[in-house]
């Protein structure tokens, strides 16, 4: 059962970092937090495309800082609550897909599946690049692994 420090309510950056609270949850924390991802993803999918990207890749730098700094105040690498990777690999997961619940379904279905697992060389950058880059980087990668598959999807699909 994942516990979340109570600093999660108190400190912007710990709540930032725990998914908006999404983190939070005692169970599942990851799963949640890549659904609390979802109603974000809306928005910013009616953004142009470069300014997605963009704030895509801001969101990556403020989460390695985030993840680093929340990990570090708690004493935790990658406490089970910091939720922000998800966010980010949901996000790239997303990336110029068609906004409708279906593909956000596919599109939460296969990160998850890639994030739990976690193929090559994805579970090898987990074990070996630490801090807040580390957090952020296997659900980047996660993310890519099932942008790769959604797209060829959608273009098999004309």
């Amino acid at each position: 059962m994942n516990r979340a420090p109570a600093s999660v309510w108190r400190n912007p950056i710990h709540f930032l970092a725990f998914g908006l609270g999404s983190g939070a949850s005692p169970w599942a924390p990851g799963t949640v937090g890549t659904l609390a991802a979802i109603p974000l993803w809306y928005g910013l999918a009616q953004l142009p495309l470069l300014t997605y990207l963009a704030l895509l890749l801001a969101a990556f730098a403020l989460g390695c800082w985030l993840c680093q700094r929340t990990s570090d105040d708690l004493g935790v690498h990658d406490h089970g609550g910091i939720v922000w990777d998800e966010f980010v690999g949901y996000w790239v997961t997303m990336i110029a897909l068609p906004v409708t619940p279906l593909w956000a379904l596919a599109g939460f279905v296969l990160f998850r599946i890639f994030d739990i697992l976690k193929p090559w060389p994805i579970r090898w950058i987990d074990r070996r690049v630490h801090g807040g880059l580390g957090i952020m980087l296997d659900d980047l990668i996660a993310g890519v692994f099932a942008l790769i598959i959604l797209q060829l999807v959608r273009w098999l699909l004309g």
